[in-house]
């Protein structure tokens, strides 16, 4: 093992091991909830949603960078699809890339799907909502380890919920 992976992995358990000492806990995630793919359409969307959240999730819109609060969020827990309230990323998969926008090097298994964007001439990964289909943002190859992943997040696509407080039920 290197020493800087040593150090990293040291110091997440150390931190790891504070937080549970605190006696605050993060969201527990259900890794077994029953991901259906919902059947709502854009109009059914238009309804629940901001024009800007509209904008993003649903016509592939990008927010400007540093315009999210979620980049200064610097607490436990969990940031939530806007549309249908999916939970996407645990906070402590998030990291401060310098890009702008809210990043993560790792999503909750098995919540978002990607596909090719060309829409830039250049190829790159476009990363969606698995249950609703939102439009996230895209996944480059710079992020840190232990994935190398930097999963590039609108902020108007995500709602951020605080390990103190439930979750959402999720919506459809």
């Amino acid at each position: 093992m290197h020493r800087r992976q040593f150090l990293i992995q040291a110091s997440s358990v150390a931190g790891s091991l504070l937080f549970i000492s605190s006696g605050v806990m993060a969201h527990p995630i259900d890794k077994n909830i029953n991901i259906t793919r919902l059947k709502k359409d854009k109009d059914g969307w238009r309804k629940l949603l901001s024009k800007s959240e509209f904008n993003i999730l649903f016509e592939d819109g990008t927010e400007p960078p540093d315009s999210s609060p979620l980049n200064k969020i610097k607490e436990d827990g969990t940031f939530i699809c806007a549309a249908c309230y999916l939970p996407l990323f645990e906070f402590d998969k998030k990291y401060e890339s310098g890009t702008g926008w809210p990043s993560f090097y790792e999503p909750i298994a098995g919540r978002v799907e990607t596909k090719l964007d060309i829409s830039l001439i250049w190829p790159r990964t476009e990363y969606h909502c698995i249950r609703c289909g939102g439009h996230q943002g895209h996944v480059f190859n710079d992020g840190p380890p232990p994935t190398g992943l930097r999963y590039c997040n609108n902020g108007l696509a995500l709602k951020f919920i605080p390990a103190d407080q439930p979750l959402p039920e999720l919506r459809g």
